[in-house]
């Protein structure tokens, strides 16, 4: 169904535990459960966070479909919603077109359960996250033109956050940014037409919350092994070589989006903590903590353009023997990207962690430098022109110097988002033993960067 995420989102493939159902947890919701003075019924549960579980829910007001997200009732996170309330409000109140691909909220309120207080929040009903979407695609990459209208509607979001509310999101990436509209019309309650249910079935007691959990990840677990099975037969008929899926079809799937989960969202003159972001789309400022602001977003925003072109993240970096995530992630940039400036290098809390005086990692010496141009010809088998092209356009946007980097608004002018093909590019499959593109000698002694040897594997 659709992936409503809240602060901290955990995974569709695992459910949240029974044993956070208790006081300051979770509120144990079963269908048909009336909110707010019997306002809101709850339809399906539509996901979950550390914080709150997510639900579908009718609102008898408005005979429309909303997204009910309530929240954990210990003081921690009751205070978390607060400040989630304060961010949404301003974002609605100066939004009331519902035009900015920003998450409207639409009401909240306290519910008082057996576990304690729960603050409970109002959403508009959305569909899948991107993240579903690349999923679904089998992580082929999406077509260029619907990269560019997609990544429109991110860049329009961030702009209003940015210039008129002076906020910055922390955590975008493509599970924080929902389609308007499910993938599957099937699943979508309007486009099914889908009769709400208004009063709690009889014979359900648990509404799902035991009974409905273990069916389902008994499912999962038959899903998974018939997976298995099939793999390993095609395998050994095949020579060894399983073929490769091709992508799905994407005709008739709307591609507006809009960007939510706002639990961890902050505004500029009151940043929340120095360590932001989900760690692939994290950006180098937050990494050697030299202060963030707005161009934290937009590194994020490039590292989603690149995936939902590629179908992979951009950096995927792993600790290793003597070196940190950290120290990887930073490497990695480095590969792709060039060199990290001295100053720039240098120039944050944690850089005597990571580099030198000279502006080099102390632990990570010998990269193999590519370019972003030539990873997506070889490894992503784009044209040479739309290889160029869309570089060029996320090349300023991953810019080491985060004063350097163009604003969402500045963004929205360039050429290549404003480009009018009607040809997209497809982009061919990539076994698994594909080499990243990384090319050139490295430098100097110390120790090699032993995911360079692996790379050819993954």
């Amino acid at each position: 169904m659709s992936g409503y995420p809240s602060s901290s989102s955990g995974s569709d493939d695992e459910d949240e535990g029974m044993d956070s159902y208790r006081k300051g947890g979770y509120h144990a919701v079963r269908i048909g459960d009336s909110f707010s003075s019997g306002r809101y019924i709850a339809q399906q549960k539509l996901g979950w966070g550390q914080f709150s579980t997510v639900w579908l829910a009718y609102d008898t007001q408005s005979s429309k479909y909303v997204a009910l997200k309530i929240q954990k009732s210990a003081p921690q996170f009751a205070q978390a919603a607060l400040h989630e309330i304060e961010i949404l409000s301003a974002i609605s109140n100066g939004d009331l077109s519902n035009a900015k691909c920003v998450v409207c909220l639409i009401d909240h309120f306290k519910h008082a359960g057996p576990n304690g207080q729960h603050l409970c929040m109002v959403l508009e009903f959305l569909g899948d996250s991107l993240l579903r979407l690349i999923k679904y695609n089998r992580y082929k990459g999406l077509e260029l033109n619907r990269v560019r209208e997609i990544c429109r509607c991110i860049l329009t979001a961030l702009n209003y956050l940015h210039s008129q509310l002076g906020i910055i999101h922390t955590d975008l990436k493509p599970e924080n940014i929902l389609l308007c509209s499910t993938i599957n019309p099937s699943k979508d309650p309007i486009r099914s037409a889908m009769s709400p249910v208004l009063e709690r079935p009889e014979g359900n007691p648990n509404g799902g919350v035991t009974m409905n959990r273990i069916e389902k990840k008994l499912k999962q677990k038959a899903r998974r092994a018939v997976a298995r099975i099939s793999e390993r037969r095609a395998s050994m008929g095949g020579g060894g070589v399983v073929p490769p899926k091709p992508a799905r079809c994407l005709n008739g799937i709307d591609l507006k989006c809009k960007v939510v989960d706002f639990g961890n969202a902050c505004w500029a003159n009151k940043p929340i903590a120095d360590e932001i972001q989900t760690r692939q789309y994290r950006a180098p400022e937050v990494i050697i903590q030299s202060g963030y602001s707005f161009p934290a977003d937009m590194w994020s925003f490039g590292c989603t353009a690149f995936e939902l072109a590629t179908g992979e993240m951009m950096f995927t970096p792993k600790s290793g023997q003597g070196f940190s995530e950290d120290e990887d992630h930073l490497a990695l940039m480095m590969e792709l990207l060039g060199k990290i400036p001295r100053k720039v290098a240098t120039g944050g809390a944690r850089s005597k962690d990571y580099f030198d005086r000279y502006g080099d990692l102390k632990r990570i010496r010998r990269l193999k430098h590519g370019s972003l141009g030539r990873a997506l010809t070889d490894k992503y088998k784009f044209s040479e022109a739309d290889a160029r092209e869309f570089a060029e356009f996320l090349q300023p946007i991953l810019d080491f110097d985060p004063e350097k980097r163009p604003s969402a608004e500045q963004c929205l002018q360039h050429p290549w988002l404003n480009a009018n093909r009607n040809e997209g590019h497809a982009n061919g499959n990539v076994g698994e033993d594909a080499n990243v593109v990384v090319s050139g000698g490295g430098g100097g002694g110390g120790m090699s960067h032993p995911q360079l040897k692996l790379r050819t594997n993954q």
